[in-house]
């Protein structure tokens, strides 16, 4: 009943995406609507639900191998390590295509990722909150490190764009690698029950007789694909990964078999939601999702850390 209801909402907001821009619809001529909505409204509406979908995903996942609640790929230095990655390729390989910057955009989040667990398991487990505002400093030092090789080679305009996560450039023929990493998503429920019982701890795992190095790397590497291609195509959309998976737990628990569903509706929705806000509220004009989902999820993160400390005292 509750997906259900889910889904319904997400289709009425699916569909009011295809009416609302710059264009009215309604006043345009009949040969401009079906290209229109072809070329710009749909392949716009779809990024936003695979992005929504499979950063919330992928943060489910990135809280479930960390055992902590505060964390998610795009302010923990994964969306970071992507964007560096592809400013190597730009640099490196001028006119790199796009399978490329998102093969180099993967690796180096795969590589950012795990120097942020190497970071958090030197942290006392009695100081949950410190994982959080590690992942935030770390993945500031990354950013902070992109902006000065982008300031170098002269192309600050250009890493703004993947630093901040927008739709408005969504076209047909230049969303479509975002169906992988919508992919790889569907791909992490195939192994839901693994990643559940990892969330129990590395011992516990092991005594249960999961291959726990196997399903934490296996893990890893999705959450990297998922961040390289949402960066390369959209660029980085903070907080989806962080409050989406909160908010569904308090609804569904720990079992991501249960849990997955309803934060890829959930996290696509979130999404899809920004991304009308930001085009009405200064329209004509405007607004990167990215903006309006940073506003707030950096509330709702503080929140989450208030409530836990509020818990906790």
């Amino acid at each position: 009943m509750r997906i259900g209801v889910s889904l319904l909402t997400l289709t009425i907001m699916a569909l009011a995406s295809l009416f609302v821009g710059v264009i009215d619809l309604t006043q345009a001529e009949d040969a401009e609507i079906w290209p229109l909505i072809r070329d710009s409204r749909f392949p716009r509406t779809v990024a936003t639900l695979l992005t929504g979908a499979s950063l919330a995903i992928a943060g489910q996942i990135m809280q479930t191998i960390a055992r902590n609640r505060f964390v998610e790929p795009m302010t923990a230095g994964t969306g970071q390590g992507a964007a560096l990655g592809i400013l190597l390729a730009v640099v490196l390989v001028p006119g790199a295509p796009l399978s490329l910057q998102m093969l180099l955009a993967s690796g180096t989040a795969l590589c950012s990722s795990l120097g942020f667990f190497a970071l958090t398991r030197r942290l006392p487990p009695t100081q949950p909150l410190l994982v959080p505002l590690v992942g935030l400093i770390y993945g500031g030092v990354i950013g902070a490190a992109v902006t000065y090789l982008a300031y170098q080679v002269d192309m600050l305009q250009v890493i703004e764009i993947w630093m901040n996560g927008e739709f408005s450039g969504t076209l047909r023929g230049r969303y479509e690698l975002l169906w992988l990493a919508g992919l790889a998503a569907l791909l992490s429920y195939l192994v839901a029950d693994q990643f559940s019982i990892l969330g129990l701890g590395e011992q516990v795992s092991l005594n249960l007789g999961l291959n726990y190095r196997q399903i934490v790397l296996l893990g890893l590497i999705m959450i990297s694909v998922v961040s390289g291609l949402t960066v390369v195509t959209v660029g980085m959309i903070p907080f989806v990964g962080l409050v989406v998976p909160n908010l569904i737990s308090r609804v569904a628990g720990d079992n991501l078999r249960r849990a997955l569903p309803l934060t890829a509706i959930a996290g696509a929705g979130l999404v899809l939601a920004a991304d009308l806000l930001g085009r009405l509220v200064i329209h004509p004009f405007e607004m990167p999702a990215g903006t309006v989902i940073g506003i707030v999820g950096a509330a709702m993160f503080l929140w989450l850390l208030y409530g836990s400390r509020r818990l906790a005292g």
